[in-house]
């Protein structure tokens, strides 16, 4: 039934929509049966039905027929079996689903006067909620007080001497039918008293009862429904079909809730034109008194009347918002409802603003009036918090050993007695001179200078001190720049430390976590500020250096002991008899290839091949290459070039993405020159990362570039470029025939003018390079252009006729 419940909820939003087309109320039924089959959220149908036109109307009228059709079999199920029903065919659009249709959907002109209503009233949502339905629980045992009437089900159980069940509903006369003995009238009676009645009854045909040799029980089978009336301020009035176990707040919740005028402190029950009961939510929900919350019984009417006053409550409360209060509540009373005040509230007066009648009042209720000021409809209220100052509060900052803020009071009212309070002072305070700062009145501050040394000493006399003073004890460090010492160049953590008294040099190395391996021990300079507090001259001095040497961790040329001042500098150098291994690589064709390592700075290719026991039979010497890796000085040429490149506009800029941005490079060398000649220029010197590779004969040449078919050939000694182009095909539409070039395979380049067959060799590529693809002038440009060329022709006739 729930879902059913939550899928006509959404309606609520849509019941606006204007439409055209109309829905039978057997459409509107079939369609939710159809839709909840398809597996359609409720969202979808409900905004199907809304676009189709279903009115608040149509679902009453469809309630209503439902209702009819199943008549007294529908009253006379439980609601336990009606439960049971809807779970095992949850399809079914019964008359409870169409009742929660009729319940949720509203007109236009309701919701706008919900909406015009829509104060957050304390405890106005609990008939709203669907987690509190206060459903009947039809599962316990039967009351000793209820009372039985047309359509409760009755078990009389007769055993003992003598034994029989008799199980039937009682009619709308208000009897059962006992064999024997005719009809017996049990209607209006308690349970209880029906018990009485049907042993005196029974004791007419069974002997055994009044011999007390049998005993008879009845309980209630299937209980009846009732019929009651809510009437008033609820959110749908009119009449509903209840479990007779129902109380007043279940009808409350069938009928949703009261309106946004309903009263919650006075809900009457009224019963054969008296009034029964008088329940106020409020004692249920603030005292959990459900007294007046009473069984309900046919033709009860329920009437909701119109609030009597609303005020609202806000600030610093724990539950601000809007209280239903009964005439004579006062103050006092709405602060319980309210959960009373937080604890930054200021509670010695409330704020009251109040309509007369003819203009507004207001009211500053003090706190001796609260349990007397009575509220009336629209009052509203305003709690205030603190405010934000202290009244007792003291604070010591500084070279204490417990700052922080201190209460005044009988242990701490003198400068001397916070000092102690604090745990005294600690040992780095600056004596001569602490600042109290005091707040006056006028909010205006005051600096008053305090010499600890002589209230201490007991030569000044102690200050008593006055609420938000602030004592701050400067320490001696406060009062000076913290002094620092920095070691550079070859030590484990070259960086600042803090400066200590007596530090020397080695206790500095030893600091920065010792010299590394490279550091020299024969040269470490020390380098000092100049600084003169009373100079009155300008100097061209602006620094000292001094020199050490070190030898087994001591100085050696300092002049007695030499201790580091605030802010000196020590430089480790590097020693330049410090080398680290280099390593270069050989590959390819040598006899043994691999890593070297240089010995000397000048080493050059034919010592590297020399190394590798030379080169072997199958190298092809002439095709040797070198890749070298770049150097930080020429990575940082590179990040120049770029940015200058990127700098750069018009044609003739360089475009960054045709850069090779690699950090390893060719270097174009001729190997079989270096080893005929060693020692000369083209015996190129090695450096570290260095990687020579001897490849073997290769007899192919590649033709790339702006061919019709790039592809790979047989070296042809003494032919030229045109036989290469040949065997791709020829040279493509855009080719730039005379900027052709070949690629070697020891990584250099020649352009291929003249002689072209001498400089094809094994081994190398031969590419073409494409010229850039024009673009078409158009119509329209040609037209401009012409146009342009005519009136330039007027113009020179005009200037030739001129100078005739």
């Amino acid at each position: 039934m729930r879902r059913f419940i939550a899928l006509f909820l959404l309606i609520i939003a849509f019941t606006g929509i204007a439409v055209a087309q109309h829905m039978s109320d057997d459409q509107v039924v079939q369609y939710v049966k159809d839709a909840q089959k398809q597996g359609k959220s409720q969202k979808e149908m409900t905004t199907e039905l809304m676009r189709r036109g279903v009115t608040k109307e149509q679902v009453e009228r469809i309630k209503t027929r439902y209702e009819e059709s199943q008549g007294e079999e529908n009253r006379a199920t439980s609601v336990a079996a009606q439960r049971r029903q809807r779970l095992e065919a949850p399809e079914e659009v019964t008359a409870g689903t169409l009742d929660e249709l009729s319940t949720e959907v509203q007109t236009p002109t309701e919701m706008k006067n919900a909406n015009q209503a829509s104060k957050l009233v304390f405890g106005r949502n609990i008939f709203t909620s669907r987690n509190l339905s206060f459903e009947p629980n039809s599962n316990i045992a039967t009351p000793a007080n209820y009372r039985l009437g047309p359509g409760d089900e009755v078990i009389i159980d007769v055993w003992g001497a003598s034994e029989n069940t008799i199980r039937q509903t009682i009619s709308p006369e208000g009897s059962i039918s006992v064999s024997t003995i005719g009809p017996v009238y049990l209607s209006g009676m308690t349970v209880k008293e029906a018990n009485n009645f049907l042993q005196r009854e029974f004791s007419k045909i069974y002997s055994g009862i009044s011999g007390n040799t049998s005993q008879i029980n009845l309980t209630l089978g299937q209980i009846r429904t009732i019929q009651i009336n809510l009437m008033g301020e609820v959110a749908v009035p009119g009449t509903y079909t209840l479990s007779s176990f129902s109380s007043v707040f279940h009808a409350l919740y069938r009928a949703g809730g009261v309106s946004p005028i309903g009263s919650l402190r006075s809900i009457q029950v009224m019963r054969n034109g008296k009034k029964v009961a008088d329940v106020d939510v409020y004692d249920y929900i603030l005292k959990g008194k459900m007294n007046d919350d009473i069984r309900l019984m046919e033709g009860d009417v329920i009437i909701v009347p119109p609030y009597d006053c609303l005020v609202d409550i806000s600030g610093k409360v724990k539950r601000p918002m809007y209280y239903e209060m009964k005439k004579g509540e006062t103050i006092a009373t709405l602060l319980k409802y309210a959960g009373g005040f937080t604890g930054d509230a200021y509670s010695k007066a409330i704020r009251l603003l109040r309509m007369s009648g003819r203009e507004k009042q207001i009211y500053n209720v003090d706190e001796m009036d609260y349990s007397v000021f009575k509220l009336y409809d629209e009052d509203a209220l305003t709690v205030g918090a603190v405010l934000d100052r202290f009244e007792n509060r003291v604070e010591i900052r500084g070279a204490v050993y417990r700052d922080g803020m201190y209460q005044i009071n009988g242990d701490v009212n003198t400068v001397k007695q916070l000092i102690q309070k604090a745990e005294g002072l600690r040992g780095d305070a600056f004596l001569n001179r602490a600042q109290l700062q005091r707040e006056h009145e006028d909010l205006t501050l005051e600096l008053i200078p305090i010499d600890l040394q002589g209230m201490l000493n007991g030569t000044v006399a102690d200050m008593p001190l006055k609420r938000n003073d602030i004592l701050y004890i400067p320490s001696i460090h406060d009062l000076s720049v913290e002094g620092t010492l920095t070691i550079h160049g070859e030590v484990a953590r070259p960086g600042t430390f803090v400066f200590a008294k007596n530090m020397t040099i080695e206790d500095l190395v030893i600091k920065a976590g010792g010299l590394l391996e490279a550091a020299s021990t024969a040269r470490v300079d020390v380098s000092r500020r100049i600084k003169d507090p009373k100079g009155t001259t300008l100097t061209n001095e602006i620094g000292k250096t001094f020199t050490f040497e070190l030898k087994d961790g001591f100085l050696v040329g300092a002049e007695g002991d030499f201790y580091l001042q605030p802010f000196d500098e020590v430089y480790i150098r590097r020693s330049p008899a410090y080398h680290k291994q280099q390593n270069v690589v050989v590959g390819g064709e040598v006899l043994f290839n691999g890593n070297y390592a240089l010995t000397t700075k000048n080493e050059r290719l034919s010592d590297l091949i020399a190394k590798a026991g030379g080169v072997t039979a199958d190298a092809y010497v002439r095709g040797a290459r070198l890749l070298r890796q770049m150097t930080e000085e020429e990575k940082r040429r590179r990040e120049d070039v770029l940015r200058m490149a990127s700098n750069s506009v018009g044609k003739d800029s360089i475009a960054t993405a045709s850069l090779d941005l690699s950090n390893i490079y060719s270097v174009g060398i001729d190997l079989e020159k270096a080893l005929a000649n060693p020692g000369s220029d083209y015996d190129l010197v090695l450096r570290e990362g260095d990687m020579l590779f001897v490849p073997e004969y290769v007899n192919t040449v590649k033709i790339n570039g702006a061919v019709m078919y790039p592809n790979t050939v047989l070296f042809k000694k003494g032919e030229k470029l045109s036989y290469y182009i040949n065997q791709a095909g020829g040279f493509g539409n855009r080719a730039k025939k005379s900027r052709a070039y070949v690629v070697y395979m020891n990584g250099t380049v020649s352009r291929l003018k003249s002689r072209t067959a001498q400089k094809i060799e094994p081994g190398c590529e031969i590419i073409v390079p494409t010229k850039e693809e024009k673009k078409k002038m158009s119509a329209a440009e040609m037209i401009g252009m012409g146009t342009s060329v005519a009136s330039l022709a007027t113009l020179v006739a005009s200037m030739v006729n001129l100078f005739k």
